[in-house]
């Protein structure tokens, strides 16, 4: 089993920008069933990145925790079965 999970993000709501607290995170897009296929984005030394699918501007907040966004409607979690 994996030691941590990596945080997923998501746009539906349409925000100008979206601060995370993960350097290393999925992009979902919209949430599902209007999602574009999940990628794994890394900030690497960068604070902020832009998902190449949906066009989202995310910016690293240290002040966040990993699973943590603002605004907070964009934090993913899946629906367990």
């Amino acid at each position: 089993m994996a030691d941590h999970v990596v945080p997923h993000f998501q746009n539906t709501s349409g925000h100008e920008c979206v601060e995370i607290g993960a350097r290393e995170f999925m992009c979902i897009g919209a949430n599902p069933p209007f999602d574009h296929p999940h990628v794994f984005l890394d900030l690497g030394d960068d604070d902020q990145i832009v998902c190449p699918y949906c066009s989202t501007l995310y910016k690293y907040n240290a002040s966040l925790k990993p699973g943590q966004s603002e605004p907070s409607d964009c934090v993913w979690v899946p629906v367990a079965a």
